[in-house]
């Protein structure tokens, strides 16, 4: 069922905002352009962006190498109010839990997307490529299902 209306705010949140959620920032903002203020958020912020997560987004043309991680409470403390995003998008259980946790007297949309963890799915650098792009391109799907096509399919700038 895709929704051509585009929130005019999206987080996209994961467990450690190395992986799923850095995907999902990078591609939004890739394939919409400025038609939403995104941001993405973790439970926790103790990894750094994975590398393997860099490499599959490389190859669709998505940077997201210079991506800072963060966790919700560093989203509190740097002054970003999760109330104040229209949608919410937990790509993984825990982040869900805490997204509804922290938003339970806002009114606003939390969507659960079950996207898959690639890591220890396979062992090789191949394998694991393998992993990660199936969880790009689980998100790609979803985001297309949700969003509409890219609208820099169409020819239109994405910056």
């Amino acid at each position: 069922m895709a929704q051509d209306k585009i929130p005019s705010s999206v987080l996209f949140c994961c467990d450690h905002n190395s992986i799923r959620s850095p995907m999902a920032e990078g591609m939004m903002k890739k394939f919409y352009g400025r038609a939403a203020y995104v941001q993405s958020a973790g439970v926790r912020n103790d990894m750094e962006v994975d590398g393997f997560a860099i490499a599959v987004c490389d190859e669709i043309g998505v940077t997201i190498a210079n991506h800072r991680s963060r966790s919700f409470d560093e989203m509190e403390d740097w002054g970003d109010d999760l109330s104040q995003f229209d949608l919410i998008v937990a790509l993984s259980p825990a982040s869900q839990r805490m997204a509804l946790e922290m938003t339970r007297h806002a009114h606003l949309e939390v969507e659960y997307w079950p996207i898959m963890d690639p890591t220890g799915l396979a062992e090789g650098r191949e394998a694991r490529l393998a992993a990660y792009r199936q969880t790009r391109d689980q998100i790609e799907t979803r985001m297309r299902a949700r969003f509409g096509p890219p609208r820099t399919e169409a020819g239109g700038d994405p910056a």
